[in-house]
């Protein structure tokens, strides 16, 4: 039986898109035991996945520290892992890697960085542009696995299994149809629209559509999705009280909604893994060919600064495009809510049947 390892140590829609090289390594070897790698945060997304056999976890800060990465590189070495995939890529599971004693160590090559030691045995480049509809970041990440041990067909889709017991969630029933489930902050600042923005797209939205609405936000971020609330206009339609702080609770409460209107982030890859209607706010800075995974148009709809003022992109150095990810708020306010409902605005007419 192969052991095989997969460190995804990121967030949340890093891990669950992450989850397509277990659904294909169970195709390619029934009999393995796969073990996911990643921070306790982000386990929902992975729990009940019949193709990962072992959810192994780890604190973010606690890796950081020498003595523990040590500790950790000598935990992963009793192990005797005979495959290990790091499309994380960073520091620490580099050097995970490199002491593994693996056979097969695979993960990507960074552009501009020359590798000093030989972390992987398969050192694997990003493909330069998406040709697949998935998106780059998943095809990227199919592409580790294709690229070592060739599969014919690959399943590019992330699913989220629920239980029976959690497709029980009756916490909704009592609202009134549509339940619009609204991702009012992004995971991080940097990924997060002006909040009178946001307030200004919720009061279109419950102007103009007889439609239940649901904040979504981190449980740290209750104070700023509070403020977000102060700023809107038609609180009637918004139900504050129906809120979760778990991955699986957001999960069951998202797989009862209708549609996800929201910043880029974990929460539209969940939505989409539960074959949920999508519309996507991306930060500036955001590459959004990288994530924007199965985008038709129809279901699934996103918008970025790039699609109406390209122009502000067209002379940004190296060092000008890292400025505006430490603070993308300048180039955020360009990307206003007038802008956003041209293409909102279709969306919304399409899935809610004014």
């Amino acid at each position: 039986m192969k052991q095989i390892l997969v460190i995804q140590n990121k967030r949340i829609g890093d891990v669950l898109i992450s989850s397509v090289l277990a659904n294909n390594l169970k195709k390619r070897f029934p009999e393995s035991h796969i073990t996911y790698l990643v921070y306790p945060y982000t386990t929902g997304v992975l729990e009940h996945n019949p193709n990962i056999d072992h959810i192994w976890t780890v604190e973010e800060q606690w890796l950081k520290k020498l003595p523990n990465l040590l500790r950790m590189i000598a935990r992963v070495r009793r192990k005797k892992y005979d495959i290990i995939f790091d499309p994380y890529a960073k520091f620490q599971s580099r050097m995970l890697c490199y002491f593994s004693g693996a056979e097969y160590r695979i993960g990507f090559k960074r552009p501009g960085k020359k590798l000093k030691l030989p972390f992987y045995s398969h050192p694997i480049h990003f493909i330069p542009k998406k040709t697949q509809f998935c998106g780059k970041a998943i095809e990227n990440r199919l592409n580790l696995l294709n690229s070592v041990f060739p599969m014919e067909t690959m399943d590019d889709t992330p699913k989220i299994y629920v239980t029976g017991e959690e497709a029980q969630y009756d916490k909704i029933e009592h609202l009134h149809r549509p339940v619009i489930m609204l991702g009012v902050l992004g995971s991080t600042p940097q990924k997060s629209m002006p909040y009178e923005y946001i307030a200004k797209l919720i009061d279109f939205i419950a102007k103009n559509y007889n439609a239940s609405l649901l904040f979504n936000y981190a449980p740290y971020q209750k104070t700023e999705a509070q403020a977000i609330y102060e700023l809107c206009e038609h609180k009637e339609h918004i139900h504050l009280d129906i809120y979760e702080d778990s991955i699986r609770g957001f999960i069951n409460l998202m797989s009862q909604c209708d549609l996800l209107i929201s910043n880029e982030g974990g929460s539209v890859h969940i939505a989409k893994a539960l074959d949920k209607p999508t519309f996507t706010i991306y930060s500036p800075y955001i590459e959004k060919e990288d994530w924007n995974s199965f985008e038709d148009g129809v279901k699934h709809q996103s918008v970025h600064l790039l699609d109406f003022k390209p122009e502000l992109y067209s002379s940004f150095t190296r060092e000008e495009r890292k400025a505006i990810e430490a603070d993308p708020s300048k180039m955020y306010h360009e990307l206003t809510p007038e802008l956003i409902l041209t293409k909102l605005k279709p969306y919304l007419q399409h899935h809610l049947q004014k």
